[in-house]
């Protein structure tokens, strides 16, 4: 072995030794001592990762959770937390989502450079053996329907893709979110958040051609399902109807009317828009699925930054529920148990939309319907919307995170514990937290 050989081998060495120490310093359970609550680390080195919150990464049974590693991608037995890796991947890769129907992870890979095409593989999470099921030449993949037929993705008109568009998709690995940069009217640097805002305006004003688009994991065909110069995005199948898919349109907002629901097996049928805003500077987003498919839920705020709330959509009756939250209690994210009966919040720094000055916690919520006075009914009240109030217990303390990193928490299968990824330790690792209280 040569001089460089030696000092390659030394390298490695260290590197993995510092990497071993790295790990003994992060605590692999611990009780939080602001809230009484057991957490535990998942995950073995940084540079981990569960999916966001909206994507499925638990099997059809629930006793595996799939999160990607720098490794590949990895399954956790929920029982006995053991951590293994199935697939190992030495190219860049995305772990997109698991199966609603069988014990299959989905990811895809694509050049070092970010151009040409991508390959979409499935692994048998329980075997480790890989398929390749598709291959896109252009867009992006965002879901799979509940009977995994098809998969649906989002692409620009390839004529659109200019050197501005470029901008606009340039990435921030380490915090797995957009790099916004922008000035305000007097030259100065705006903060993140609403630097974030402009750069979504100036997309969304570029009116770049779009289309929403599915393919057949049987044949691999390629449909367009979808055209527009709205800024398509956030593509969800319902979990249990392989028909049913909901997408938003991107942008400020205040500024666009964000969720929508179409049939697939409805053609002609035009896309329903799921939320009427009734007010300026009023906001929806953040939409999820429940997890029987029935109902849609979101983030709404009437107005931005000032009035919170998590409101429910019922698909077939199109009745509505709102329930209320405090400032602090503002999160990026929410979420619902299996059951429905309780609900998560991944709260939020200072700089975001409700400028919460102590909203950087992780939350449990359960609400609390508020019924009409002694039993007696407004007229037409079963068409009005139905309100509450969730009552609100802090899960874990979020201080330490860059929220840059959003938490993304998501109820394990079980209901028992809340899944999130986070930087409070250095490196992104995933952990879960106990909904019980230890203490």
């Amino acid at each position: 072995m040569g001089r460089n050989g030696y000092r390659a081998l030394i390298a490695v060495s260290l590197g993995t030794i510092a990497s071993a120490t790295l790990a003994q310093a992060i605590p692999r359970e611990w009780v939080d001592p602001a809230t009484g609550h057991h957490i535990v680390r998942l995950s073995d080195e940084p540079g981990s990762s569960s999916l966001y919150f909206n994507y499925n990464g638990y099997t059809p049974l629930g006793d595996l959770l799939v999160i990607s590693t720098p490794q590949g991608l990895a399954k956790v037995d929920l029982k006995t937390r053991k951590l293994t890796t199935f697939v190992r991947i030495s190219t860049p890769f995305r772990l997109l989502f698991v199966g609603h129907k069988t014990r299959t992870a989905y990811y895809q890979t694509q050049a070092k450079d970010g151009i040409g095409p991508k390959t979409i593989f499935a692994a048998d999470i329980d075997s480790g053996q890989v398929r390749q099921v598709a291959t896109i030449a252009r867009g992006d993949i965002q879901t799979i329907n509940a009977d995994e037929t098809l998969l649906a993705g989002v692409d620009t008109d390839p004529v659109a893709k200019s050197g501005e568009l470029a901008a606009f998709q340039k990435r921030d690995s380490r915090y797995d979110q957009a790099d916004y940069r922008a000035d305000g009217p007097d030259g100065k640097p705006l903060p993140y958040a609403l630097a974030k805002e402009v750069r979504m305006n100036d997309r969304l004003e570029a009116r770049i051609p779009m289309e929403m688009f599915t393919v057949a994991l049987d044949t691999g065909r390629r449909r367009v399902i979808h055209r527009a110069t709205d800024w398509l995005n956030h593509l969800q199948f319902s979990p249990t109807n392989p028909n049913l898919l909901m997408f938003c349109h991107e942008g400020p907002w205040h500024k666009v009317d964000r969720l929508w629901l179409m049939q697939l097996d409805k053609p002609d049928a035009s896309p329903i828009r799921l939320h009427q805003r009734t007010m300026n500077m009023e906001i929806a987003g953040h939409e999820w699925f429940s997890h029987d498919g029935k109902t849609i839920w979101y983030d709404l705020q009437t107005p931005r930054g000032e009035d919170f709330w998590v409101a429910g959509y019922t698909i077939a009756t199109g009745a509505r529920v709102r329930f209320h939250l405090q400032r602090n209690e503002w999160s990026v994210h929410y979420h619902a148990s299996p059951d429905g009966k309780v609900f998560s919040g991944d709260g939020g720094d200072p700089e975001m939309v409700a400028h919460a000055p102590d909203g950087k916690w992780l939350y449990l919520f359960t609400p609390h319907n508020i019924p009409d006075v002694a039993g007696i009914h407004a007229p037409g009240a079963v068409s009005l919307i139905k309100p509450g109030y969730f009552i609100a217990e802090k899960l874990v303390d979020m201080s330490k995170q860059d929220y840059r990193l959003e938490p993304n928490g998501n109820f394990t299968p079980d209901g028992k514990w809340l899944v999130f990824r986070s930087n409070i330790h250095g490196g992104t690792q995933v952990y879960a937290v106990e909904l019980k209280r230890s203490r």
